[in-house]
């Protein structure tokens, strides 16, 4: 058995070492381990996935048992990542063995463990030492695996990136148009806090002048009284009116600094590709965009103002109480080295507690996004328990990281409270020895003593904003990760503006690839203007990869896609995008009237052109046939709407806008026989004219077209018409008459000419 002394111990997480070390048989080396940080269920789990030099072991916390698969011949080891998400998969010739999920932060040390799996599992099967084996490491910080020479990229990254707590600072950029305010503000809370202050000073001479001579057999000196209340008065009408005119000014600044954060977040959001869309959910991104400025306004327009106020109410008290009696002072300040620890000691704990609360609560309102949308499907398919579940699950989750952080909050604030109250006691305890020594008055006693309550109170008070700080830190670093996000369809610096384009489109060397995914390759294409192509090939060929790379939904990898000419990438995008007309094979209504959908590519339309888009869409009729004709709402989604009338819908919004290119993304496979008919006539007259890129499920729908793309694994296989590639008797014939027999388009099946024609396909 293997001692732990044969594992990297100095890398391993205590909890795995001496578990693993357990593990492992005579002469077996942990060479590199991974680990894994979400389970099947997409649910945050830790776990750990170890190659050694005789095997792969691996295990998520909470099994009995370790998994294990000595190196054989047809093992594969291989990720791939979708939606922001890893998978790693051990599979053989026969089936998937097994499967890991994890967050794509740990992509590079997964790429190495794959490297280490891959050399060992060669040195099993060839005899051919791995290069590397006995060379690489594995990074004491964040576990990615690599050469001695090499500097860890995550963790140099990381070590640039500053605390949560900092991102506040950045939210600057949105105070400084307002910076004139914000310092007329600074200096009325200056002044209400000075003001909040006159009132104990006062006392003082009022006890050692007033009362106590009074006491002692003295007359009442009414115009000293009179002074005195009046000074009382003064003070507290001139704190309110400060405080009011303080508390006004500054809401109304942070509440537009929220609004301007909300504002251009969307707009940096709309602004993005679709890939980061891809890697996201929609429940997130409205919780950071949403709850999560809310949280922030709300810190900036209430929260920091106390902040502020209590920070000044401090200096200006510590101030005070020196210039009274400076031993006094420094009894009086004892317990605030201890809270300024404490608050050290819980700040970044509560941090990365609400951090994990942000993630939490973002994950049920996904549940919400997914669920609500989708609630005809939940309810045909009966789901509605499964789906409370799930809500629950996630609930629970949330419920158990609150409970975290509420544990160390609630240990904190009391702890405030009583050093501040242990603190007024000790100041009793001194200003009565002093009292008793004629070192001081009982007027300087109580002076100090309405000045030590509201010195603990402020102090108690920052004390608390420790968490709510923390709150709107976590809340800030979610957003910036918006705003700090570059997209990778960039605008040009200098765009060429093309007010009116021809058509024509080329596709030069066009290659993509969506992650380590390679979708299409070595794409040449030349498109005439007005001509009519269609996309053909199974599922996953990559014709909506080409389609998303002309709308230029994404850059091309390698090559280049030309209009007119011009590289799409040094168009202006807004303009490029203005001259295509997109009609989806699900189309996408907003909620609103009929005529606001169909207007909504051209929103100072005319309802004279509304009605003569909706007229050459077929749609004209089954609209004015609705309670208020184009004015009547459609829905969320256009859910009032049938499947083709929401198509139609679509059709008229395309040709309200007048593209010269023209892209149909299965625009008829969704529809019955007879609707498609009325959506054909429809597209007849959008297409009339323009540059037209069709896909289409049934192949039948695209022999009118001049050309057809046959696409097969991201690759053009074939062109032609329909009876050029019918007689050519390839790729296109075999998928027609798959299709025509309905039978798996994969069968390949190779059918006699002779028995095709006497069917009369051709």
């Amino acid at each position: 058995m293997q001692h732990a002394d044969c594992l990297p111990s100095h890398n391993l997480p205590i909890r795995w070492a001496d578990e693993l070390s357990s593990q492992l048989i005579s002469e077996e080396t942990v060479l590199a381990w991974l680990p894994i940080d979400l389970d099947t269920q997409l649910h945050f789990s830790k776990g750990l996935i170890v190659v050694t030099n005789k095997r792969l072991l691996a295990k998520m916390l909470g099994d009995e048992i370790w998994q294990a698969w000595y190196y054989q011949k047809e093992l594969l080891l291989t990720h791939r990542d979708y939606a922001g998400i890893g998978c790693l998969e051990l599979s053989d010739s026969h089936a998937r063995l097994s499967f890991w999920r994890y967050r794509l932060n740990n992509r590079i040390a997964v790429n190495r463990l794959i490297q280490c799996f891959t050399e060992q599992l060669d040195y099993h099967l060839t005899g051919k030492l791995p290069p590397s084996s006995n060379t690489l490491v594995q990074c004491p910080i964040c576990s990615t695996f690599l050469s001695p020479e090499e500097e860890c990229e995550v963790c140099e990254k990381q070590s640039h990136t500053p605390t949560s707590t900092w991102t506040l600072v950045r939210l600057w950029r949105f105070a400084e148009p307002y910076k004139g305010r914000l310092i007329i503000g600074f200096l009325l809370t200056l002044c209400s806090t000075a003001a909040t202050l006159v009132p104990p000073y006062l006392t003082m001479p009022l006890m050692d002048n007033v009362l106590i001579p009074y006491q002692n057999g003295q007359p009442i000196n009414t115009d000293l009284v009179t002074l005195y209340l009046s000074g009382l008065l003064g003070a507290s009408i001139l704190a309110w009116v400060l405080g009011w005119a303080r508390t006004y000014m500054l809401a109304r600044v942070s509440e537009r600094i929220g609004a301007d954060l909300r504002t251009t977040t969307y707009k940096h959001l709309l602004n993005l590709s679709q890939e980061y869309f891809g890697g996201k959910r929609t429940g997130d991104l409205m919780a950071r965009i949403g709850a999560e400025t809310d949280r922030i306004n709300l810190f900036l327009s209430l929260h920091l103002l106390d902040f502020a106020t209590d920070v000044i109410m401090i200096a200006m008290t510590a101030v005070i109480l020196v210039s009274i009696n400076p031993w006094l002072a420094l009894v009086t300040l004892i317990p605030l080295p201890i809270i300024v620890w404490l608050i050290h000691l819980v700040r970044d704990r509560l941090r990365i507690g609400f951090e994990k609360v942000d993630r939490i609560w973002a994950e049920v309102n996904n549940v919400l996004a997914d669920t609500i949308p989708g609630i005809r499907v939940v309810k045909a398919f009966a789901q509605e328990k499964r789906e409370a579940a799930r809500f629950h699950a996630a609930n629970q989750r949330n419920l158990q990281i609150n409970d975290r952080v509420n544990r160390i909050w609630s240990l904190f604030t009391p702890t405030v409270t009583l050093l501040t109250e242990i603190g007024l006691l000790v100041v009793w305890i001194f200003g009565i020895w002093q009292i008793s020594r004629d070192e001081i008055t009982v007027g300087v006693l109580t002076a100090f003593l309405a000045y030590i309550g509201r010195f603990y109170i402020r102090l108690d008070s920052m004390s608390r904003i420790v968490s709510i700080t923390q709150k709107a830190a976590a809340g800030t670093k979610r957003i910036f990760d918006i705003l700090d996000h570059v997209s990778n369809v960039p605008e040009s610096s200098d765009p060429i503006h093309l007010p009116t384009i021809q058509g024509r489109i080329e596709l030069c060397n066009v290659a993509f690839r969506y992650g380590n995914r390679s979708t299409v390759r070595n794409i040449n294409l030349n498109i005439k203007a007005g001509e009519m192509i269609g996309l053909v090939g199974h599922s996953g060929s990559g014709k909506s990869t080409l389609v998303n790379l002309i709308c230029r939904f994404y850059d091309v990898t390698e090559g280049k896609i030309l209009i007119d000419g011009h590289d799409i990438r040094d168009l202006s995008l807004a303009e490029y995008r203005k001259h295509i007309g997109l009609v989806l094979q699900e189309p996408f209504l907003f909620f609103g009237t009929i005529s606001e959908n169909i207007a909504y590519g051209k929103p100072d339309a005319t309802r004279q052109e509304i009605v003569a888009a909706a007229r050459a869409a077929h749609a004209h009729e089954f609209i004015l046939r609705l309670p208020y004709g184009y004015d009547s709402l459609v829905g969320e989604r256009g859910q009032a709407l049938s499947g083709g009338e929401r198509q139609r819908i679509s059709i008229a919004r395309a040709l309200l806008i007048n593209p010269r290119i023209l892209i149909l993304d299965e625009a008829t496979s969704s529809v019955d026989t007879t609707t498609e008919k009325d959506i054909q006539k429809a597209l007849d007259n959008l297409i009339r004219g323009r540059t037209t890129i069709a896909i289409a499920h049934r192949l039948s729908t695209l022999r009118e077209a001049d050309r057809l793309i046959v696409l097969d694994r991201g690759m053009i296989v074939e062109i032609g018409n329909h009876t050029e590639l019918m007689k050519q008797q390839g790729y296109y014939y075999r998928l027609y008459l798959a299709q025509a027999r309905n039978v798996d388009t994969e069968d390949n099946a190779i059918v006699p000419i002779e028995e095709h024609n006497s069917r009369g396909a051709v």
